[in-house]
């Protein structure tokens, strides 16, 4: 049985015994039993039932070439995460890390995907999109140690990754803050009158947020190129889904906003990835049309290394996830059976994932910090540029 509350105010007066009248105000509430309503009638979309992501057009026509890539690029961020884990407990990263190991297909099946005017923007965990786009293991690593070869300049961090070269748009720290600029991302995609889109990802946590619905409002109402992909790795930074968000889905929730929307249940398949992120960014770029994705996934490691990991879940679950979904593993069987793949070639692409992310180690170790004076560049762009200043006054650290 469940109940609905019913708040309502109730006003006393009473007369004290020097004749003064008093006041008081409080709230009463009452409950009352209601009869559950029924869930949506439209089922979730899942890509599991008879579907053959090898067999969808996007699929088919890859190369033997192209499918190795895909497959080295899964391994290349696998092999950079855990030498970021090594270099953390080793002293060298501080702050906090959150690594993507176990969520690689997500990251490699969308950035294979993009056209040269699309975008993407994500949160905290952000190496595994680093990596797919293009950014270099070097200046990552010393971006992780705080150096000035970083990528941000060693001020931002291992949260803070930026390349917009490659039209990366980091990187950002608060839950859910970067939905509403990747909302922006789109509208000027949109005003330029440029065919491309903007991914902007979240994890599972972010839907809940605020800015994230009123982002979602905005890009209906105004039919921007957005796609909204949430890497729902099932706890967020420590809760469950089930005791955190109502509703049979998250992506579902598009529909309050007359969205499309969908669910990849096969997240750990780096082809189904590309299958349904290709078919919302084709809606994007032809009817500017906005989409929510939510992305079954997984992370193996804790929501981040200072996360213990032994509160919410069991390792005899993650070792079942490991067993039989395990992104990299997946897609090797595969190509394995496909003969694309060798064992030697496998070996080959191991070591060589292993060798470049060391040597990005060594690369951020030999780097220097940023001086004193770095301290207060990038931050107002009048200051680095001041022959071209024009406003008038004092700036902040003037």
């Amino acid at each position: 049985m469940l109940f609905k509350p019913q708040v309502s105010l109730v006003f006393d007066e009473v007369t004290l015994n020097n004749g003064i009248f008093a006041s008081n105000y409080y709230f009463k509430l009452k409950a009352f039993p209601v009869t559950k309503k029924p869930s949506s009638t439209k089922k979730p979309e899942v890509t599991n039932l008879g579907y053959d992501a090898r067999q969808a057009p996007i699929n088919i026509k890859l190369g033997q070439d192209e499918k190795i890539a895909l497959y080295r690029d899964m391994v290349r961020i696998r092999r950079f995460e855990e030498r970021c884990l090594r270099s953390y407990q080793q002293g060298k990263i501080g702050g906090f890390l959150h690594l993507y190991i176990g969520q690689e297909s997500i990251a490699v099946g969308c950035a294979s995907v993009m056209g040269k005017d699309d975008h993407i923007i994500t949160a905290y965990r952000d190496h595994g999109h680093a990596l797919a786009v293009g950014m270099g293991m070097n200046e990552m690593m010393a971006e992780n140690y705080g150096k000035i070869t970083g990528c941000s300049k060693g001020k931002g961090g291992s949260m803070h990754y930026f390349d917009p070269s490659r039209n990366f748009w980091g990187g950002h720290g608060i839950v859910g803050g970067q939905i509403p600029l990747g909302t922006g991302l789109a509208y000027a995609l949109k005003y330029k009158g440029l065919k491309g889109a903007c991914m902007a990802f979240m994890g599972d946590g972010s839907v809940n947020q605020g800015a994230v619905h009123e982002s979602y409002n905005l890009a209906a109402l105004w039919s921007l190129p957005v796609v909204f992909i949430i890497e729902n790795n099932g706890y967020s930074m420590g809760t469950s889904q089930e005791r955190s968000s109502a509703g049979p889905s998250l992506a579902q929730r598009a529909e309050g906003y007359g969205m499309n929307w969908a669910i990849i249940e096969d997240g750990h398949d780096v082809l189904a990835v590309r299958d349904k992120v290709g078919q919302a960014l084709k809606l994007a770029h032809d009817k500017s049309l906005p989409s929510v994705l939510e992305i079954r996934t997984y992370r193996y490691r804790g929501h981040s290394v200072a996360d213990p990991d032994t509160t919410y879940r069991d390792k005899a679950e993650i070792e079942a996830y490991k067993s039989t979904k395990d992104p990299l593993s997946v897609f090797q069987l595969s190509l394995l059976a496909e003969q694309t793949l060798t064992d030697e070639l496998i070996q080959k692409i191991d070591e060589s994932a292993r060798a470049e992310a060391e040597t990005s180690a060594q690369f951020a170790d030999a780097s220097p910090y940023p001086s004193i004076e770095d301290i207060k560049k990038d931050v107002y762009w009048e200051i680095d540029n001041p022959a071209d200043r024009k406003s008038v006054g004092a700036l902040f650290f003037d």
